[in-house]
């Protein structure tokens, strides 16, 4: 069942209760087709949500993070947390909203988790059904397979934080603007008139890292992207800034502990 949004309501309520689950209801659904460059505005849910997308990739913004969820991955967003979302392409979006407490075990803030081929099943067969009712026992064993593997699903850290200061996230979106972006942060400095000690200072504070790790990790969360899209490796440390494929191998393998090859291989293998 596909139901459509109320645009007026998503921009002038800040707590959405339209899609939470209702009495004698453990899971709602909703599945709606976004155009490219979609918003979704900043809003929230009384209910946790799992954000998934059969189709197309999806930016994910809370506070001062950002996800990029591509396919085969989802994001988990717990009640009550403020997000808006952005369709950098057409997206195919499948969300379940759960009853509060149903799922225990995962992380109390959003988090990016890979959906396997069961899961998968699960999810727009939910979605298929429209809500899975306490008391229907058919509804009620797809309810309890979710839930089991969703707690089981690997987290993937896919996330980016921004400063809230003014000049620096000047800095930190241009960056976002364009990974492979190879300026040296004295250089961008220089564009927004702001001193690298500024700018390093309000990273530590804001962030919680230096700017040379902060741009790590957007080039490694665009990186999954492409990867999960087919590319190859050194098609993919080009595209976000490495000048050699193993420099980007080796910072790849740091964070997800294993080279990109590697870790695209399992990823085949789990989606079989």
């Amino acid at each position: 069942m596909v139901l459509r949004h109320n645009i007026s309501l998503l921009r002038h309520i800040k707590i959405l209760t339209e899609y939470d689950p209702k009495r004698g209801v453990s899971v709602a659904t909703l599945a709606y087709e976004y155009p490219t460059g979609f918003q979704v505005p900043d809003h929230a849910h009384r209910s946790d949500q799992l954000i998934y997308a059969i189709r197309g990739v999806m930016q994910v913004s809370s506070g001062q993070s950002m996800w990029v969820i591509p396919p085969h991955f989802a994001l988990w967003i717990p009640a009550q947390t403020d997000h808006r979302i952005h369709m950098p392409s057409a997206v195919s979006m499948r969300t379940l909203y759960f009853r509060p407490g149903l799922v225990c075990g995962l992380s109390p803030r959003c988090s990016v988790l890979h959906v396997t081929p069961l899961l998968r099943e699960l999810i727009v067969e939910t979605v298929h059904i429209g809500q899975l009712r306490m008391r229907n026992m058919h509804e009620r064993a797809i309810c309890d397979l979710t839930v089991f593997y969703l707690t089981k699903a690997s987290p993937v850290p896919t996330f980016v934080t921004l400063p809230t200061e003014k000049r620096a996230l000047s800095v930190a979106q241009a960056v976002l603007a364009n990974p492979a972006l190879s300026r040296t942060l004295a250089d961008l400095c220089a564009h927004f008139a702001v001193s690298v000690r500024t700018v390093q200072r309000t990273f530590r504070r804001e962030v919680g890292t230096d700017f040379a790790s902060w741009r790590r990790q957007v080039r490694l969360t665009k990186a999954v992207e492409l990867l999960v899209s087919g590319c190859s490796v050194k098609e993919v440390a080009f595209a976000v800034g490495y000048r050699q494929s193993s420099a980007f191998v080796e910072a790849f393998r740091r964070i997800f502990g294993e080279t990109p090859k590697a870790w695209t291989l399992s990823l085949a293998k789990l989606n079989k």
